[in-house]
Protein backbone atom coordinates (compact mmCIF):
# COMPACT_ATOMS: atom_id res chain seq x y z
CA UNK A 1 0.00 0.00 0.00
CA UNK A 2 1.35 3.40 -1.01
CA UNK A 3 2.29 5.76 1.82
CA UNK A 4 3.00 9.46 1.94
CA UNK A 5 6.20 9.98 3.94
CA UNK A 6 7.44 13.26 5.40
CA UNK A 7 11.22 13.17 5.86
CA UNK A 8 11.40 16.03 8.33
CA UNK A 9 11.89 16.87 12.01
CA UNK A 10 9.90 20.09 11.62
CA UNK A 11 6.64 20.28 13.60
CA UNK A 12 5.57 23.18 11.37
CA UNK A 13 5.68 21.00 8.26
CA UNK A 14 3.73 18.30 10.06
CA UNK A 15 1.11 20.84 11.11
CA UNK A 16 0.70 22.08 7.54
CA UNK A 17 0.22 18.59 6.06
CA UNK A 18 -2.22 17.70 8.84
CA UNK A 19 -4.18 20.91 8.24
CA UNK A 20 -4.45 19.90 4.57
CA UNK A 21 -6.10 16.63 5.60
CA UNK A 22 -3.27 14.42 4.35
CA UNK A 23 -2.50 11.05 5.91
CA UNK A 24 1.25 10.59 6.20
CA UNK A 25 4.06 8.93 8.13
CA UNK A 26 7.03 10.83 9.57
CA UNK A 27 10.56 9.47 9.12
CA UNK A 28 13.15 11.87 10.47
CA UNK A 29 16.14 12.24 8.18
CA UNK A 30 19.41 12.45 10.09
CA UNK A 31 21.82 13.97 7.57
CA UNK A 32 24.67 16.42 7.30
CA UNK A 33 22.94 19.69 6.34
CA UNK A 34 26.16 21.45 5.32
CA UNK A 35 25.72 23.29 2.05
CA UNK A 36 28.10 22.64 -0.84
CA UNK A 37 30.67 25.46 -0.80
CA UNK A 38 30.18 26.50 -4.43
CA UNK A 39 26.36 26.15 -4.54
CA UNK A 40 23.94 29.05 -4.75
CA UNK A 41 21.51 29.34 -1.81
CA UNK A 42 18.74 27.99 -4.06
CA UNK A 43 20.77 25.00 -5.22
CA UNK A 44 21.93 24.29 -1.67
CA UNK A 45 18.36 24.23 -0.32
CA UNK A 46 17.30 21.80 -3.05
CA UNK A 47 20.39 19.61 -2.55
CA UNK A 48 19.75 19.31 1.19
CA UNK A 49 16.07 18.52 0.63
CA UNK A 50 17.01 15.81 -1.85
CA UNK A 51 19.56 14.41 0.62
CA UNK A 52 16.83 14.20 3.28
CA UNK A 53 14.49 12.32 0.97
CA UNK A 54 17.18 9.88 -0.11
CA UNK A 55 18.22 9.26 3.51
CA UNK A 56 14.88 7.57 4.31
CA UNK A 57 14.37 5.81 0.97
CA UNK A 58 15.63 2.48 2.34
CA UNK A 59 12.78 2.49 4.89
CA UNK A 60 10.13 2.88 2.18
CA UNK A 61 8.67 0.80 -0.62
CA UNK A 62 9.24 1.87 -4.26
CA UNK A 63 5.62 3.04 -4.42
CA UNK A 64 5.83 5.30 -1.37
CA UNK A 65 6.06 9.03 -1.95
CA UNK A 66 8.67 10.87 0.12
CA UNK A 67 8.48 14.62 0.79
CA UNK A 68 11.50 16.53 2.08
CA UNK A 69 12.26 20.23 2.41
CA UNK A 70 14.95 22.62 3.57
CA UNK A 71 14.35 26.28 4.42
CA UNK A 72 16.94 29.04 4.62
CA UNK A 73 16.86 32.81 5.00
CA UNK A 74 19.03 34.91 2.68
CA UNK A 75 20.01 38.57 3.00
CA UNK A 76 20.84 40.28 -0.31
CA UNK A 77 24.37 41.32 0.60
CA UNK A 78 27.41 40.68 -1.60
CA UNK A 79 28.02 37.86 -1.21
CA UNK A 80 24.55 36.83 0.05
CA UNK A 81 24.34 36.10 3.78
CA UNK A 82 22.62 32.76 4.42
CA UNK A 83 20.98 32.28 7.81
CA UNK A 84 20.15 28.75 8.87
CA UNK A 85 19.08 27.69 12.35
CA UNK A 86 20.89 29.56 15.14
CA UNK A 87 23.44 27.66 17.21
CA UNK A 88 22.45 29.37 20.46
CA UNK A 89 20.65 32.50 21.78
CA UNK A 90 23.62 34.73 20.94
CA UNK A 91 23.52 33.54 17.34
CA UNK A 92 19.75 34.09 17.21
CA UNK A 93 20.26 37.63 18.54
CA UNK A 94 22.83 38.29 15.80
CA UNK A 95 20.38 37.07 13.13
CA UNK A 96 17.48 39.15 14.39
CA UNK A 97 19.67 42.26 14.43
CA UNK A 98 20.68 41.54 10.82
CA UNK A 99 17.04 41.14 9.77
CA UNK A 100 15.80 44.27 11.57
CA UNK A 101 14.41 46.87 9.17
CA UNK A 102 15.45 44.90 6.09
CA UNK A 103 13.96 42.72 3.37
CA UNK A 104 15.23 39.17 3.09
CA UNK A 105 14.33 36.12 1.02
CA UNK A 106 13.04 32.86 2.46
CA UNK A 107 14.00 29.91 0.27
CA UNK A 108 12.49 26.45 0.61
CA UNK A 109 13.99 23.68 -1.46
CA UNK A 110 11.67 20.70 -1.88
CA UNK A 111 12.20 17.16 -3.08
CA UNK A 112 9.44 14.66 -3.84
CA UNK A 113 10.72 11.15 -4.44
CA UNK A 114 8.81 8.11 -5.72
CA UNK A 115 10.70 5.05 -6.89
CA UNK A 116 13.34 6.18 -9.39
CA UNK A 117 11.73 9.60 -9.88
CA UNK A 118 12.86 12.64 -7.89
CA UNK A 119 11.27 16.03 -8.53
CA UNK A 120 12.67 19.20 -7.00
CA UNK A 121 11.73 22.84 -6.75
CA UNK A 122 12.86 25.94 -4.89
CA UNK A 123 10.33 28.58 -3.83
CA UNK A 124 11.30 32.13 -2.83
CA UNK A 125 9.33 34.60 -0.72
CA UNK A 126 10.41 38.12 0.26
CA UNK A 127 9.85 39.15 3.88
CA UNK A 128 10.37 42.62 5.35
CA UNK A 129 10.96 43.14 9.07
CA UNK A 130 10.09 46.26 11.01
CA UNK A 131 12.91 48.14 12.68
CA UNK A 132 13.29 46.17 15.89
CA UNK A 133 14.28 47.61 19.23
CA UNK A 134 16.71 45.75 21.46
CA UNK A 135 13.83 45.24 23.90
CA UNK A 136 11.76 43.55 21.19
CA UNK A 137 14.67 41.31 20.19
CA UNK A 138 15.35 40.31 23.79
CA UNK A 139 11.65 39.74 24.42
CA UNK A 140 11.35 37.47 21.41
CA UNK A 141 14.50 35.57 22.38
CA UNK A 142 13.02 35.00 25.85
CA UNK A 143 10.13 33.05 24.29
CA UNK A 144 12.57 30.36 23.10
CA UNK A 145 10.86 30.38 19.70
CA UNK A 146 13.84 31.43 17.56
CA UNK A 147 16.19 28.59 18.43
CA UNK A 148 15.01 25.87 16.02
CA UNK A 149 14.03 28.01 13.05
CA UNK A 150 15.89 29.26 9.99
CA UNK A 151 16.68 32.94 10.41
CA UNK A 152 15.77 32.70 14.11
CA UNK A 153 12.07 33.39 13.65
CA UNK A 154 8.76 31.65 13.04
CA UNK A 155 6.24 33.80 11.18
CA UNK A 156 3.38 31.59 12.35
CA UNK A 157 4.22 32.36 16.00
CA UNK A 158 5.13 35.48 17.95
CA UNK A 159 7.43 36.72 15.19
CA UNK A 160 4.27 37.82 13.38
CA UNK A 161 4.71 41.02 15.43
CA UNK A 162 8.09 41.58 13.77
CA UNK A 163 7.03 41.20 10.13
CA UNK A 164 5.95 44.31 8.22
CA UNK A 165 5.32 42.76 4.81
CA UNK A 166 5.35 39.43 2.95
CA UNK A 167 5.63 39.29 -0.83
CA UNK A 168 4.88 35.76 -1.99
CA UNK A 169 3.87 32.42 -0.48
CA UNK A 170 3.17 32.69 3.26
CA UNK A 171 3.36 28.91 3.71
CA UNK A 172 6.85 28.98 2.22
CA UNK A 173 7.90 31.22 5.11
CA UNK A 174 6.41 28.69 7.55
CA UNK A 175 8.53 26.01 5.87
CA UNK A 176 6.48 24.20 3.21
CA UNK A 177 4.96 25.95 0.17
CA UNK A 178 1.74 24.00 -0.24
CA UNK A 179 0.58 24.90 -3.75
CA UNK A 180 3.95 24.04 -5.37
CA UNK A 181 4.10 20.88 -3.26
CA UNK A 182 0.64 19.90 -4.54
CA UNK A 183 1.91 20.26 -8.11
CA UNK A 184 4.90 18.01 -7.42
CA UNK A 185 2.70 15.40 -5.75
CA UNK A 186 0.35 15.40 -8.74
CA UNK A 187 3.31 14.84 -11.08
CA UNK A 188 4.27 11.65 -9.22
CA UNK A 189 0.69 10.37 -9.20
CA UNK A 190 -0.60 11.52 -5.81
CA UNK A 191 -3.83 13.53 -5.78
CA UNK A 192 -4.33 15.68 -2.71
CA UNK A 193 -8.04 15.94 -3.50
CA UNK A 194 -9.85 12.74 -2.65
CA UNK A 195 -13.28 11.96 -4.11
CA UNK A 196 -15.78 9.23 -3.27
CA UNK A 197 -14.52 7.25 -6.24
CA UNK A 198 -10.87 7.25 -5.02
Amino acid sequence: MRMLVLASKSPRRRDLLTAMGLSYTVLEADIDETSPADASPEDAAVAIARRKAEAVRYLCTPDDIIIAADTTVVLPDMPPVVLGKPHDPADARRMLRLLSGRTHTVLTGMAVLRGDVTLTRCVATKVTFRNLTEREIEGYLATGEPLDKAGAYGVQGRAAWLVEHIDGDYFNVVGLPLAPLGELLREVGYEVWKTRED
